[in-house]
Protein backbone atom coordinates (compact mmCIF):
# COMPACT_ATOMS: atom_id res chain seq x y z
CA UNK A 1 0.00 0.00 0.00
CA UNK A 2 1.46 3.63 -1.14
CA UNK A 3 2.04 6.14 1.49
CA UNK A 4 1.53 8.98 0.09
CA UNK A 5 -0.36 11.03 -2.82
CA UNK A 6 0.61 11.01 -5.91
CA UNK A 7 0.32 14.83 -7.82
CA UNK A 8 0.61 16.41 -10.37
CA UNK A 9 1.79 20.52 -10.29
CA UNK A 10 1.92 22.45 -13.35
CA UNK A 11 3.45 25.48 -13.81
CA UNK A 12 1.53 27.59 -11.40
CA UNK A 13 1.44 24.95 -8.94
CA UNK A 14 5.42 24.20 -8.69
CA UNK A 15 5.75 28.16 -8.16
CA UNK A 16 2.66 28.05 -5.24
CA UNK A 17 4.11 25.44 -4.03
CA UNK A 18 7.80 26.94 -3.57
CA UNK A 19 8.42 29.87 -3.64
CA UNK A 20 11.92 31.79 -3.86
CA UNK A 21 12.76 31.79 -0.36
CA UNK A 22 11.98 27.75 -0.15
CA UNK A 23 13.83 27.42 -2.88
CA UNK A 24 16.81 29.14 -2.04
CA UNK A 25 16.99 26.61 1.58
CA UNK A 26 16.32 23.33 -0.60
CA UNK A 27 19.49 24.23 -2.95
CA UNK A 28 21.31 25.16 0.18
CA UNK A 29 20.53 21.41 1.59
CA UNK A 30 21.42 20.11 -1.99
CA UNK A 31 24.66 21.30 -2.23
CA UNK A 32 25.75 20.88 1.25
CA UNK A 33 24.51 17.26 0.64
CA UNK A 34 26.12 16.69 -2.40
CA UNK A 35 29.55 17.92 -1.00
CA UNK A 36 29.15 15.84 2.06
CA UNK A 37 28.92 12.64 -0.24
CA UNK A 38 24.99 12.10 0.73
CA UNK A 39 23.43 12.68 -3.05
CA UNK A 40 24.30 11.03 -6.31
CA UNK A 41 23.42 11.47 -9.76
CA UNK A 42 25.28 10.07 -13.38
CA UNK A 43 26.18 12.78 -15.63
CA UNK A 44 23.46 14.10 -17.83
CA UNK A 45 22.54 12.00 -21.10
CA UNK A 46 22.51 14.04 -23.70
CA UNK A 47 20.29 13.32 -27.08
CA UNK A 48 20.72 15.96 -30.30
CA UNK A 49 17.45 15.48 -31.86
CA UNK A 50 18.21 14.39 -36.04
CA UNK A 51 18.14 17.30 -38.17
CA UNK A 52 19.68 19.27 -35.22
CA UNK A 53 16.05 20.88 -34.43
CA UNK A 54 15.91 19.88 -31.14
CA UNK A 55 18.13 18.65 -27.66
CA UNK A 56 16.94 15.90 -25.14
CA UNK A 57 18.33 15.80 -22.02
CA UNK A 58 17.63 13.70 -19.21
CA UNK A 59 18.89 13.88 -15.72
CA UNK A 60 18.51 10.83 -12.81
CA UNK A 61 19.13 11.73 -8.81
CA UNK A 62 18.90 10.36 -5.42
CA UNK A 63 19.46 11.80 -2.02
CA UNK A 64 19.86 9.71 0.93
CA UNK A 65 18.65 12.44 3.26
CA UNK A 66 15.32 12.64 1.42
CA UNK A 67 15.16 8.85 0.37
CA UNK A 68 14.44 10.51 -2.89
CA UNK A 69 14.66 10.12 -6.50
CA UNK A 70 14.05 12.39 -9.21
CA UNK A 71 14.31 12.07 -13.23
CA UNK A 72 13.87 15.62 -14.90
CA UNK A 73 13.35 14.86 -18.88
CA UNK A 74 13.76 18.29 -20.92
CA UNK A 75 14.35 19.15 -24.34
CA UNK A 76 15.54 22.50 -26.32
CA UNK A 77 14.55 23.87 -28.95
CA UNK A 78 16.03 27.01 -30.19
CA UNK A 79 13.58 27.69 -33.11
CA UNK A 80 10.84 27.36 -31.05
CA UNK A 81 10.65 31.15 -30.26
CA UNK A 82 10.04 31.73 -33.71
CA UNK A 83 7.08 29.58 -33.30
CA UNK A 84 5.86 30.86 -30.33
CA UNK A 85 6.42 28.10 -27.92
CA UNK A 86 8.77 27.84 -24.87
CA UNK A 87 12.81 27.36 -25.73
CA UNK A 88 12.68 24.86 -22.53
CA UNK A 89 10.09 22.18 -21.83
CA UNK A 90 10.50 19.69 -19.18
CA UNK A 91 8.91 17.14 -16.81
CA UNK A 92 10.79 15.83 -13.19
CA UNK A 93 9.45 12.99 -12.01
CA UNK A 94 9.91 12.11 -7.89
CA UNK A 95 9.92 9.06 -6.61
CA UNK A 96 10.09 7.12 -3.20
CA UNK A 97 13.51 5.46 -3.04
CA UNK A 98 12.58 2.70 -0.57
CA UNK A 99 9.93 1.31 -2.88
CA UNK A 100 10.75 3.27 -5.95
CA UNK A 101 6.70 4.24 -6.05
CA UNK A 102 6.14 7.96 -8.18
CA UNK A 103 5.09 10.55 -5.47
CA UNK A 104 5.21 13.56 -7.93
CA UNK A 105 5.13 14.67 -11.85
CA UNK A 106 6.22 18.64 -12.10
CA UNK A 107 6.42 20.96 -14.83
CA UNK A 108 10.29 20.57 -14.88
CA UNK A 109 10.73 24.30 -16.94
CA UNK A 110 9.10 26.37 -14.23
CA UNK A 111 10.68 23.72 -11.83
CA UNK A 112 14.54 24.15 -13.38
CA UNK A 113 13.74 28.06 -13.79
CA UNK A 114 13.13 28.51 -9.28
CA UNK A 115 15.79 26.08 -8.67
CA UNK A 116 18.82 27.89 -10.95
CA UNK A 117 17.60 31.51 -9.77
CA UNK A 118 17.68 29.71 -6.18
CA UNK A 119 21.24 28.13 -6.58
CA UNK A 120 22.55 31.69 -7.91
CA UNK A 121 20.29 33.25 -4.54
CA UNK A 122 22.66 30.95 -2.25
CA UNK A 123 25.77 31.52 -4.40
CA UNK A 124 25.02 35.47 -3.73
CA UNK A 125 24.54 35.13 -0.30
CA UNK A 126 28.12 33.95 0.05
CA UNK A 127 30.02 35.55 -2.50
CA UNK A 128 28.74 38.86 -3.30
CA UNK A 129 30.03 41.74 -0.69
CA UNK A 130 26.96 42.50 1.93
CA UNK A 131 26.10 45.45 0.83
CA UNK A 132 25.81 44.68 -2.90
CA UNK A 133 22.70 46.22 -3.87
CA UNK A 134 22.73 47.07 -7.74
CA UNK A 135 22.16 43.99 -10.19
CA UNK A 136 23.04 43.96 -13.54
CA UNK A 137 20.99 41.30 -15.24
CA UNK A 138 21.90 40.23 -18.81
CA UNK A 139 18.46 37.87 -20.53
CA UNK A 140 15.20 38.97 -20.33
CA UNK A 141 13.65 35.76 -20.08
CA UNK A 142 11.93 33.55 -17.80
CA UNK A 143 15.35 31.97 -16.32
CA UNK A 144 16.17 35.58 -15.72
CA UNK A 145 13.69 36.79 -13.99
CA UNK A 146 14.34 33.91 -11.36
CA UNK A 147 17.96 35.07 -11.10
CA UNK A 148 16.91 38.75 -9.75
CA UNK A 149 14.00 37.20 -7.89
CA UNK A 150 16.97 35.60 -5.94
CA UNK A 151 19.33 37.95 -6.33
CA UNK A 152 16.77 39.98 -4.33
CA UNK A 153 15.95 37.68 -1.52
CA UNK A 154 19.28 37.69 -0.32
CA UNK A 155 21.06 41.25 -0.71
CA UNK A 156 19.34 45.01 -0.27
CA UNK A 157 18.82 45.73 -3.77
CA UNK A 158 17.76 49.20 -4.47
CA UNK A 159 18.26 48.90 -8.15
CA UNK A 160 18.48 46.78 -11.51
CA UNK A 161 19.28 47.53 -14.80
CA UNK A 162 18.56 44.70 -17.96
CA UNK A 163 19.93 44.18 -21.11
CA UNK A 164 18.75 41.65 -23.76
CA UNK A 165 19.36 42.08 -27.58
CA UNK A 166 15.29 41.89 -27.85
CA UNK A 167 14.66 45.63 -26.67
CA UNK A 168 11.31 44.29 -26.57
CA UNK A 169 11.85 41.49 -24.10
CA UNK A 170 14.21 43.78 -22.07
CA UNK A 171 11.15 46.61 -21.24
CA UNK A 172 8.49 43.46 -20.38
CA UNK A 173 11.12 42.40 -17.88
CA UNK A 174 11.54 45.77 -16.38
CA UNK A 175 8.04 46.28 -16.13
CA UNK A 176 7.11 42.79 -14.65
CA UNK A 177 10.03 42.78 -12.51
CA UNK A 178 9.42 46.20 -11.00
CA UNK A 179 5.96 45.76 -10.42
CA UNK A 180 6.34 42.13 -8.82
CA UNK A 181 9.59 43.17 -6.39
CA UNK A 182 8.56 47.26 -5.61
CA UNK A 183 11.88 47.72 -7.58
CA UNK A 184 13.87 50.33 -10.01
CA UNK A 185 14.22 48.32 -12.74
CA UNK A 186 15.41 49.76 -15.69
CA UNK A 187 16.02 48.30 -19.50
CA UNK A 188 19.19 49.57 -20.93
CA UNK A 189 20.56 49.83 -24.49
CA UNK A 190 23.91 47.84 -24.05
CA UNK A 191 26.20 45.67 -21.79
CA UNK A 192 28.08 49.28 -20.35
CA UNK A 193 25.50 50.83 -19.56
CA UNK A 194 24.25 47.20 -17.61
CA UNK A 195 27.77 47.01 -15.68
CA UNK A 196 27.88 50.57 -14.85
CA UNK A 197 27.53 50.56 -10.66
CA UNK A 198 26.58 46.86 -10.43
CA UNK A 199 27.59 44.90 -7.67
CA UNK A 200 26.11 42.07 -8.71
CA UNK A 201 25.50 40.45 -12.12
CA UNK A 202 23.79 37.59 -13.29
CA UNK A 203 23.92 36.41 -16.66
CA UNK A 204 21.08 33.99 -18.06
CA UNK A 205 21.26 34.07 -22.16
CA UNK A 206 21.97 31.59 -24.93
CA UNK A 207 24.61 33.10 -26.30
CA UNK A 208 27.36 31.59 -28.31
CA UNK A 209 30.15 34.71 -27.04
CA UNK A 210 30.79 36.82 -23.97
CA UNK A 211 27.40 39.13 -23.44
CA UNK A 212 30.06 42.01 -21.84
CA UNK A 213 33.60 43.67 -22.04
CA UNK A 214 35.99 42.55 -19.08
CA UNK A 215 36.82 46.43 -19.17
CA UNK A 216 33.37 47.50 -18.08
CA UNK A 217 33.13 45.26 -14.64
CA UNK A 218 34.42 46.69 -11.98
CA UNK A 219 36.39 45.14 -9.08
CA UNK A 220 34.31 43.11 -6.01
CA UNK A 221 31.52 42.58 -8.42
CA UNK A 222 29.90 39.08 -8.09
CA UNK A 223 28.74 36.91 -11.04
CA UNK A 224 26.54 34.05 -11.32
CA UNK A 225 26.77 32.66 -14.28
CA UNK A 226 23.71 30.28 -15.59
CA UNK A 227 22.64 30.48 -19.21
CA UNK A 228 24.61 28.33 -21.08
CA UNK A 229 26.10 24.87 -19.96
CA UNK A 230 27.31 23.63 -23.62
CA UNK A 231 31.31 23.95 -23.97
CA UNK A 232 31.19 25.43 -27.25
CA UNK A 233 29.25 28.38 -25.71
CA UNK A 234 30.12 31.05 -23.24
CA UNK A 235 28.73 34.59 -21.53
CA UNK A 236 31.63 35.74 -19.53
CA UNK A 237 35.11 37.36 -21.20
CA UNK A 238 38.09 34.53 -20.57
CA UNK A 239 39.87 37.55 -19.44
CA UNK A 240 37.25 38.09 -16.54
CA UNK A 241 37.68 34.16 -16.03
CA UNK A 242 41.22 34.47 -15.67
CA UNK A 243 40.95 37.47 -12.73
CA UNK A 244 38.07 35.87 -11.06
CA UNK A 245 37.54 33.83 -7.44
CA UNK A 246 36.12 31.28 -9.25
CA UNK A 247 33.06 28.56 -7.33
CA UNK A 248 31.88 26.17 -9.34
CA UNK A 249 28.50 23.59 -8.98
CA UNK A 250 30.63 20.30 -9.22
CA UNK A 251 34.04 19.94 -10.38
CA UNK A 252 33.15 17.09 -13.02
CA UNK A 253 29.84 18.77 -14.60
CA UNK A 254 31.95 21.88 -15.23
CA UNK A 255 35.05 20.42 -16.33
CA UNK A 256 32.74 18.45 -19.30
CA UNK A 257 29.89 21.40 -19.70
CA UNK A 258 31.42 24.61 -18.61
CA UNK A 259 32.52 26.88 -21.82
CA UNK A 260 32.71 29.97 -19.43
CA UNK A 261 35.61 28.11 -18.25
CA UNK A 262 36.98 25.87 -20.62
CA UNK A 263 37.57 27.68 -22.80
CA UNK A 264 40.06 30.34 -20.76
CA UNK A 265 41.43 26.88 -20.18
CA UNK A 266 42.53 25.70 -23.21
CA UNK A 267 43.60 29.53 -24.38
CA UNK A 268 46.18 28.96 -20.85
CA UNK A 269 44.85 31.78 -19.21
CA UNK A 270 43.77 29.59 -16.39
CA UNK A 271 44.92 25.71 -15.08
CA UNK A 272 42.55 22.72 -13.56
CA UNK A 273 42.95 23.87 -10.61
CA UNK A 274 40.22 26.75 -10.87
CA UNK A 275 37.92 24.15 -10.96
CA UNK A 276 38.47 22.81 -7.57
CA UNK A 277 36.35 25.13 -5.40
CA UNK A 278 32.54 23.51 -5.54
CA UNK A 279 29.52 25.85 -3.77
CA UNK A 280 28.95 22.54 -1.31
CA UNK A 281 32.33 23.24 0.15
CA UNK A 282 31.69 26.67 0.66
CA UNK A 283 27.92 26.01 2.26
CA UNK A 284 29.89 23.83 4.76
CA UNK A 285 32.82 26.11 4.94
CA UNK A 286 35.49 24.11 4.19
CA UNK A 287 36.78 26.75 2.43
CA UNK A 288 36.14 30.54 2.48
CA UNK A 289 33.57 32.52 0.17
CA UNK A 290 34.54 36.37 -0.57
CA UNK A 291 37.79 36.61 0.72
CA UNK A 292 38.38 41.00 -0.10
CA UNK A 293 36.02 43.82 -1.03
CA UNK A 294 37.44 44.28 -4.39
CA UNK A 295 37.61 40.47 -5.93
CA UNK A 296 35.73 39.61 -8.24
CA UNK A 297 33.51 36.21 -7.76
CA UNK A 298 32.29 34.16 -10.69
CA UNK A 299 30.00 31.34 -9.57
CA UNK A 300 29.77 29.27 -12.82
CA UNK A 301 26.65 26.49 -12.58
CA UNK A 302 25.78 24.25 -15.44
CA UNK A 303 23.02 22.83 -13.58
CA UNK A 304 22.78 19.44 -12.01
CA UNK A 305 20.18 16.87 -11.37
CA UNK A 306 19.99 17.06 -7.30
CA UNK A 307 18.81 20.50 -7.68
CA UNK A 308 16.18 19.25 -9.49
CA UNK A 309 15.68 16.47 -6.92
CA UNK A 310 15.67 18.90 -3.36
CA UNK A 311 13.41 21.41 -5.75
CA UNK A 312 10.96 18.85 -6.48
CA UNK A 313 10.98 16.94 -2.68
CA UNK A 314 10.73 20.34 -0.79
CA UNK A 315 7.74 21.41 -3.45
CA UNK A 316 5.93 18.22 -2.94
CA UNK A 317 6.14 18.44 0.57
CA UNK A 318 4.58 22.08 0.73
CA UNK A 319 1.86 21.12 -1.82
CA UNK A 320 0.36 18.31 0.72
CA UNK A 321 0.45 20.76 3.24
CA UNK A 322 -1.03 23.54 1.66
CA UNK A 323 -3.51 21.42 -0.76
CA UNK A 324 -1.81 22.52 -3.73
CA UNK A 325 -1.42 20.39 -7.05
CA UNK A 326 -4.21 17.80 -8.35
CA UNK A 327 -3.47 13.96 -6.94
CA UNK A 328 -3.64 11.46 -9.29
CA UNK A 329 -4.75 7.97 -9.59
CA UNK A 330 -2.09 4.53 -9.51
Amino acid sequence: MNRYPYLYLGAEGVRRALPMAAAIEAMVEAFRELAAGGASMPPRTKLSVPGGSGTVLLMPSFSSSQRRLALKFLTLYENNRSLGLPLIQALVILADAESGSPLAILDGAALTALRTGAVSGAATAVLARPNACRAAIFGGGTQARAQLEAVYAVRPLVEARVFDSNVGAAAAFAGEMGERLGLTVRPVPDAASALREADIVCTATTARDPVFDDRDLASGTHINAVGVYQPERAEIPPSTVARARIVVDQREAALEEAGDLLRPLAAGLIGRERFDVELGDVLLRRVSGRRADDEITLFKSVGLAVQDLFAASRAYVNALTQGIGLELPR
